[in-house]
C-alpha cells in the first residue's frame, strides 16, 4: 500500500516536472522572435538550465528505481528465508491497523 502511494506520488511529481519542462520549452520557442544579444543569452541560459534539470531528473529517477528494486529484492529474500516470521509480522501489523481503525 505504501509502495503504491509512493509510486503514485512519484508519478505525479514526474508529470508535474515534465509539464514544467514543456511549458519552459514553449516559452523559449515563443521568445525566439525577440532580437538582441541579451535575448539570445537569456534563451541560451534557459536552455542550459533546462537540460541540467532534465539530466538531474533522469539521474534521480534511475536512483529511485534502483533503490526500490534493491529494497524489493531484500524484502522478498527475507520473506523466503523467514516465511513464518513474515506471516507473524503481517498479522501483527494487520491487528494494529484493525485496532486503530476500530477506535474511530
Amino acid at each position: 500500500m505504501a509502495s503504491k502511494s509512493a509510486k503514485t506520488a512519484q508519478d505525479i511529481l514526474m508529470a508535474d516536472f515534465q509539464a514544467l519542462v514543456r511549458d519552459t520549452e514553449k516559452l523559449l520557442a515563443d521568445t525566439a522572435n525577440l532580437a538582441g544579444d541579451q535575448a539570445d543569452e537569456l534563451r541560451g541560459q534557459i536552455h542550459e538550465r533546462l537540460q541540467q534539470a532534465r539530466d538531474s531528473l533522469q539521474e534521480t529517477q534511475e536512483s529511485v528505481r534502483e533503490r526500490g528494486q534493491a529494497a524489493l529484492g531484500t524484502a522478498e529474500e527475507y520473506v523466503q528465508e523467514n516465511p513464518w516470521q513474515a506471516i507473524g509480522i503481517a498479522a501483527g501489523v494487520g491487528l494494529l491497523i484493525g485496532l486503530l481503525a476500530s477506535r474511530r
